[in-house]
């Protein structure tokens, strides 16, 4: 039965995690480690963990299970560190946006009867505001958990117990699990994840560049502007890794986007536009 878990990186979904965790009943110890450990006390503050740890593999090694909760290229380097130190007798999780690469790092470094085991995980949950101040209990509430874990995976059977173990975890946290393959997880999220953000940079710069010094933009914009530019509030920093793991999906999906725009551009004033409206109207009916 779990009872010591390591949260590495206490920001938005580490923190809610630690918070959902003990609103589900979990009693045991969470450990948790920020690269800012000021975050980390935030986190322990708001009751998300019970110590705050200045070394994560020291925090990861006295736990059997370890949640990584920081961008893409700062788990692919945990992944690395930790599978030398850890024992068949743990278990290591994620929370990244892409999967193709982590799960191939998980199968060259983890996932044998002599290695730790590690399980490829994808919460569709989040805010386009970071940090440990912005957590919550229910984020995960009906949301999506995805995993991308590999059928063939010969883990101790510690490890496999860890795992099936942490997925009744997340279904306690109100998640509804998922299991997909890595390719066709990052090929999904490139056009229900990625292309909407991209999309609302791409809009709120523009419409900074083009009138946001008018000083009738609070009075003219309303809920369209709201509610298309919500996730113009994202930071760089959270998705320059999912841009540079993800680039070739997410490539396709802007240059399909492209040409659709296009093709709106040119039937401006032909039928053509009302069949674009009856499309966008079936995918929101459906």
């Amino acid at each position: 039965m779990i009872s010591r878990i390591a949260i590495l990186g206490t920001g938005l979904l580490g923190t809610s995690v630690g918070l959902a965790l003990r609103a589900s009943g979990f009693q045991g110890e969470i450990k948790g480690w920020n690269r800012t450990l000021d975050e980390a006390h935030r986190a322990m503050r708001m009751g998300a963990l019970t110590s705050v740890e200045e070394d994560p593999a020291e925090a990861a090694k006295a736990s059997e299970v370890v949640v990584l909760c920081v961008p893409i290229y700062a788990t692919l380097d945990f992944m690395a560190q930790l599978a030398g130190t850890l024992t068949p007798e743990q278990v290591v999780t994620d929370v990244g946006s892409t999967k193709r690469l982590i799960a191939e790092s998980a199968a060259r470094l983890y996932n044998t009867p002599t290695r730790p085991a590690f399980l490829p995980g994808h919460p569709m949950a989040g805010k386009e505001r970071g940090g440990a101040s912005q957590a919550d209990a229910d984020l995960f509430r009906g949301a999506v958990w995805l995993f991308t874990d590999d059928p063939a995976a010969r883990r101790s059977a510690k490890g496999a117990e860890l795992v099936l173990e942490w997925r009744q975890w997340v279904r306690a946290l109100g998640a509804r699990v998922l299991d997909l393959n890595p390719i066709r997880h990052d090929e999904l999220v490139a056009w229900v994840s990625h292309l909407p953000q991209l999309v609302a940079t791409a809009l709120s710069a523009l419409l900074e560049e083009e009138v946001g010094t008018a000083p009738e933009l609070k009075d003219v914009g309303g809920r369209a502007l709201r509610e298309m530019t919500r996730l113009g509030a994202s930071p760089y920093s959270m998705w320059r890794d999912i841009a540079h793991t993800n680039t070739e999906p997410i490539e396709r999906a802007l240059h399909a986007l492209e040409q659709r725009l296009a093709h709106l551009r040119e039937n401006l004033r032909t039928p053509a536009l009302r069949g674009e409206f009856d499309q966008a109207n079936r995918f929101r009916r459906d």
